[in-house]
C-alpha cells in the first residue's frame, strides 16, 4: 500500500467527518486510503476513538447527524454529572433523535428516539447536548433512585465561583420538576418522582449526599446540608457537610483530598473552631460507608444522643 499523505494537523489526533475533511483540503482519494479507520458512514479517524477525549470524540457523530444531540451518558460525562457510568465500550455515544424522524442506525452509537423539546436542548463547546434537568430525566431509564439523587444534587447544588468559574446552578429543582411534569409515561419517570423528593440544594459531593440519604432512612433526623454556623458575634465560623444546629453537631465527609498535608492543617484547625464553638465534629470517611453506610449512620446515631436526641416511640 502506498503511503499516504499526512492529514492537516487540524484533523490529526481525531475523528473527523468527512465534509470536514473536504473543506481542509482532503481529497477524496486520500480518504479512501486503508490508514483511516470508518467510524461509520460519513466519519473517519487516523486514531482509535478511545484514545480522544469525548468531547472530540462525539463531535463528529452529532455534526453527521443534524436534529441530533448527545444525551444520557454520553451528555451526563460531558456535563461531568455524577452518574456511575456503567461499563460500555468507550467509543458507544448515546444520541438522542427526536421521535417521528427517520430511524438512524450507526455503529458506535445508541439512539434514543423520543419526545424531545428545543428548549431541551443546550451547547457545549459547540456540541448539542440535552440540558442538564433532561439528562438527570434520561438517566433515570437506568440509574437507581440513589444515584438519581446524586446526580439532581449535583445539578441544582451552588457551584463555588473562585474554584468552578460560575456562580449559578446547572439548573433548578423546578427545573427537574417541570421535566417529570413535561414527559408522563416516560421510562424511569417513577424513579424520577422519588429521587427529586430527596434532592437538597447544598451537596458538594456524592459521598455527601450519600451519607444523608444513608442518615435518613435509618430513621435519624433529617440534616442542614452546608449550612454556615458563625459565631456569637455573627463571624463566619464553619459550614458543615451536614448539621444538627439543635444539637450542635456537624457531619464532615473526608474524601481522599484530606490526606493532602495542607487539607489536614485546614482540618486540625477546623476541629479547634468546632470546640471553641461547643460543637461536636463526627468525621466520616470512605471506610465508614460501607455494608450501606452502617458504620457512619452508628456514628451519627451515637453522636446525636450523647446531645440528648432520642428516637420517637411508636405506638
Amino acid at each position: 500500500m502506498k503511503t499516504a499523505r499526512q492529514l492537516p494537523v487540524e484533523l490529526q489526533g481525531r475523528p473527523f467527518t468527512l465534509a470536514e475533511a473536504l473543506r481542509h483540503g482532503v481529497t477524496p482519494r486520500r480518504l479512501r486510503h486503508g490508514s483511516l479507520v470508518a467510524l461509520g458512514r460519513g466519519i473517519r479517524s487516523g486514531i482509535p476513538t478511545a484514545d480522544v477525549p469525548l468531547e472530540v470524540s462525539v463531535r463528529p457523530f452529532i455534526e453527521v447527524n443534524k436534529g441530533c444531540a448527545a444525551s444520557h451518558l454520553t451528555a451526563a460525562a460531558l456535563l461531568d454529572l455524577p452518574s456511575r457510568r456503567r461499563k460500555e465500550p468507550s467509543h458507544m455515544f448515546h444520541i438522542i433523535r427526536p421521535e417521528g424522524t427517520a430511524h438512524l442506525n450507526r455503529p458506535h452509537v445508541v439512539v434514543h428516539r423520543m419526545k424531545l423539546y428545543e428548549d431541551e436542548i443546550t451547547t457545549l463547546n459547540g456540541i448539542r447536548l440535552t440540558t442538564p434537568e433532561r439528562t438527570w430525566l434520561d438517566l433515570a431509564e437506568t440509574l437507581s433512585v440513589d444515584e438519581l439523587v446524586v446526580a439532581g444534587d449535583h445539578c441544582v447544588r451552588i457551584p463555588r465561583p473562585e474554584f468552578e468559574g460560575r456562580d449559578k446552578p446547572l439548573c433548578t429543582v423546578a427545573d427537574l420538576q417541570r421535566m417529570i411534569d413535561r414527559h408522563k409515561g416516560k421510562r424511569g419517570l417513577r424513579k424520577a418522582k422519588e429521587a427529586i423528593r430527596l434532592i437538597r440544594v447544598g451537596s458538594d459531593s456524592p459521598s455527601e449526599s450519600l451519607l444523608r440519604l444513608a442518615i435518613v432512612r435509618s430513621g435519624l433526623p433529617e440534616p442542614e446540608v452546608n449550612a454556615p454556623v458563625a459565631y456569637s458575634d455573627g463571624g463566619r465560623s464553619l459550614q458543615p457537610d451536614l448539621s444538627y444546629r439543635k444539637y450542635k453537631i456537624g457531619v464532615e465527609y473526608e474524601g481522599a483530598s484530606h490526606s493532602d498535608e495542607a487539607q489536614i492543617v485546614r482540618d486540625i484547625a477546623r476541629s479547634e473552631r468546632y470546640q471553641e464553638l461547643g460543637w461536636t465534629e463526627v468525621r466520616i470517611s470512605k471506610r465508614h460507608m460501607g455494608n450501606d453506610a452502617k458504620p457512619a449512620v452508628a456514628k451519627v446515631r451515637t453522636a446525636l444522643i450523647q446531645a440528648g436526641w432520642r428516637p420517637e416511640r411508636r405506638p
